[in-house]
């Protein structure tokens, strides 16, 4: 998909899925996977200007639900606990009791992403996926065949506390692309990476306390329903601690 020749596939596959091509910047478009990850124009995706609203930080289909040391994620025929999901006990355990924010993202939806919010990022960290045909994995109580790649950023927000973002690729290819992986300021809205075809699922975990979902996401995550967002949209609102 990053040869030439692959950008025969480009219209064939905008016209099956939708994708409005006026929408974007294709200019600089050579292969599918140049396409896959194209630019959005000025002002399609604007950024939520509440500052006290948590944003969606890409398109997808997203469901919310509660971390509790029983909280089980089904990711691209992956099952994770939060714990292997972050390979991190104590800050897994730093998050019980918040909220998982899971956007699902399609074919059809714009692959690139930015941060949920403001904060000070530590090194990102990465997680090679692995695949065995034979015989499970026992990871914790869960044994599993697969796991997916996946990298994510601990952003510590003034507003959020210690929370996560992470995304999740395929197995054993991550076509994870980010832009900064070092330590830093980061900005709520700024561009955190792309994905290349093959990843396509961007998970949020933000500690007890500080979050309130949107009320109509909430109520569709209870009855199993995902709701489709936009990247910049508001998707909840900051708790204010006084």
């Amino acid at each position: 998909m990053d040869s030439g020749v692959s950008a025969i596939f480009i219209k064939p596959f905008a016209r099956k899925n939708g994708i409005r091509m006026e929408d974007y910047i294709l200019d600089d478009i050579r292969s599918f996977n140049d396409f896959f990850c194209r630019r959005i124009k000025s002002g399609l995706r604007p950024i939520s200007p509440d500052e006290d609203t948590v944003i969606a930080p890409c398109d997808g289909l997203l469901k919310v639900s509660r971390i509790t040391n029983r909280t089980v994620l089904n990711v691209k025929q992956s099952r994770f606990s939060i714990r292997t999901l972050l390979r991190d006990k104590k800050l897994a355990d730093s998050l019980e009791g918040g909220y998982c924010l899971v956007y699902r993202l399609c074919v059809n939806h714009y692959h690139r992403y930015v941060y949920f919010t403001d904060g000070f990022k530590l090194p990102d960290r990465k997680i090679n996926g692995f695949y065995h045909t034979v015989r499970p994995v026992a990871l914790e109580e869960i044994p599993v065949f697969t796991e997916n790649s996946r990298q994510y950023s601990v952003i510590d927000s003034d507003k959020l506390g210690k929370c996560v973002q992470m995304e999740v690729g395929a197995m054993m290819v991550g076509r994870i692309a980010n832009e900064k992986h070092s330590a830093g300021r980061v900005i709520r809205g700024m561009e955190k990476g792309h994905f290349e075809f093959g990843g396509s699922t961007i998970i949020v975990l933000i500690p007890k306390g500080k979050f309130n979902p949107r009320a109509d996401i909430l109520e569709n995550s209870r009855k199993g329903i995902e709701t489709s967002v936009k990247l910049g949209e508001a998707v909840g609102k900051h708790i204010q601690n006084n």
